[in-house]
C-alpha cells in the first residue's frame, strides 16, 4: 500500500523551515564556548589568538605572492589578502588595547583581596605585591600611550609644578617613550612571575611529599588527578610566561629585540595559546559524579563506577 503524504500546510511549513534547528543536538562544546567568550578574559584571548595567527599568516601571504610573481603565475608581488588581514590585525590590537581601558579595576580588586587572603608563604605575597604595583604603573601608562597616539590627548598638558612658579612649563606626553615605559613596567611583571612560579614548584612538591608521608603509600586516583591538574596549571603559566618574556623585552627598548618581526608573532601564538587552553579548562563543568551501580545477588559488596585503587 502506498503511503499517503500529509497535506502541506502553513503550520508544517513553518516548522519544516523556522523549527529547521529541532534537528540539531544540544552541544556541551558549544555550551562551553559560548560560557567562555562570554567572558571578557575569553573574548580577549580568542581574539588574541587569531591576532598573532595574522602575524604570522601576513608575511607567509606575502613571501607566496613574491614567489609566485617570480615564477611568472601572478601580476603582482603583493598579495591583496594579506593586506586586508593586515588591516583586521591592526583593528584587533587596537580594540583588545581599547577594551583593557578599566584594566586597572581588576588589578584594585586583586591587591585588596591580596591583603585579606595572603598566600602560602611571605615570598609569594611580596612577589603578588609588587606584580600588583608593576600592573598599576602598566596600565596608566598604556592608556596615555593608546589615546595619544590616536591624537584623543594633546601631546603636552600643564605641569604641575607650573603653579608654583611664574614660568607656565608645560609636560610632554610622548606616546612613544609612554609605550615603552608601559612594558616595561609589564616586563618587571612578567620576571617577577618566574619568581611566583619558583616558589608555586616548590610548594608543589611539598604538598606531594606531605600526601605520600601521611599515608606511607602511593596516591589515590583522585589525589593523583588532582596533583596532575596542578601541574598542567603550573606548566602552562610557564609556557605563557616564556611567550611573554621577549615580547615584553622587544617592546620595552628602543630598537626593540627582534629584527624580523616574525618572531613577535611566533611568541605572542605560544602565549596566545597557552593562555586560551588554560582559560579553557578553567571555565569547564565540573564532571558529574557517577552514580553507584546496585549490588548483584553474585556480587559480595557493591560495584562502584570508578576505581578506586591506588
Amino acid at each position: 500500500m502506498s503511503r499517503v503524504s500529509k497535506p502541506l500546510t502553513v503550520a508544517r511549513l513553518n516548522d519544516a523551515l523556522l523549527g529547521c534547528f529541532a534537528n540539531v543536538k544540544p552541544s556541551a562544546t558549544m555550551d562551553h564556548l559560548v560560557r567562555y567568550l562570554g567572558t571578557w578574559s575569553g573574548s580577549d584571548k580568542l581574539f588574541m589568538l587569531i591576532q598573532y595567527a595574522l602575524k604570522l599568516l601576513v608575511p607567509f601571504l606575502h613571501l607566496r605572492a613574491r614567489l609566485q610573481h617570480r615564477a611568472g603565475l601572478r601580476d603582482s608581488p603583493t598579495s591583496r589578502a594579506a593586506e586586508g588581514y593586515a588591516k583586521l590585525d591592526n583593528l584587533l590590537g587596537d580594540s583588545r588595547t581599547l577594551w583593557r581601558i578599566w584594566g586597572f579595576l581588576p588589578i584594585f580588586q586583586w591587591l585588596i583581596s591580596l591583603e585579606r587572603s595572603p598566600p602560602a608563604t611571605r615570598n609569594l605575597l611580596t612577589i603578588e605585591r609588587l606584580q600588583g604595583w608593576s600592573m598599576l604603573a602598566y596600565y596608566p601608562l598604556e592608556h596615555l600611550y593608546y589615546l595619544g597616539s590616536k591624537g584623543i590627548i594633546p601631546s603636552s598638558i600643564p605641569s604641575p609644578f607650573s603653579l608654583f612658579s611664574e614660568k607656565k612649563r608645560r609636560l610632554a606626553l610622548d606616546p612613544n617613550k609612554l609605550g615603552l615605559w608601559s612594558c616595561r613596567f609589564w616586563a618587571v611583571y612578567v620576571v617577577l612571575h618566574f619568581a611566583h612560579l619558583i616558589e608555586d614548584r616548590k610548594l608543589l612538591k611539598q604538598r606531594h611529599s606531605s600526601i605520600r608521608k601521611a599515608k606511607g603509600t602511593g596516591l589515590t586516583n583522585e589525589e593523583k588527578k588532582e596533583m596532575a591538574q596542578r601541574w598542567d596549571a603550573f606548566w602552562s603559566e610557564v609556557v605563557i610566561n616564556l611567550g611573554y618574556l621577549p615580547l615584553t623585552i622587544h617592546w620595552s627598548l628602543e630598537k626593540g629585540l627582534f629584527k624580523n618581526e616574525v618572531w613577535v608573532g611566533v611568541f605572542g601564538l605560544i602565549a596566545a595559546a597557552a593562555s586560551f587552553r588554560t582559560g579553557w579548562k578553567a571555565t569547564a563543568l565540573p564532571p558529574v559524579p557517577e552514580v553507584k551501580e546496585e549490588a548483584t545477588e553474585t556480587s559480595s559488596a557493591p560495584v562502584t563506577a570508578y576505581d578506586v585503587s591506588t
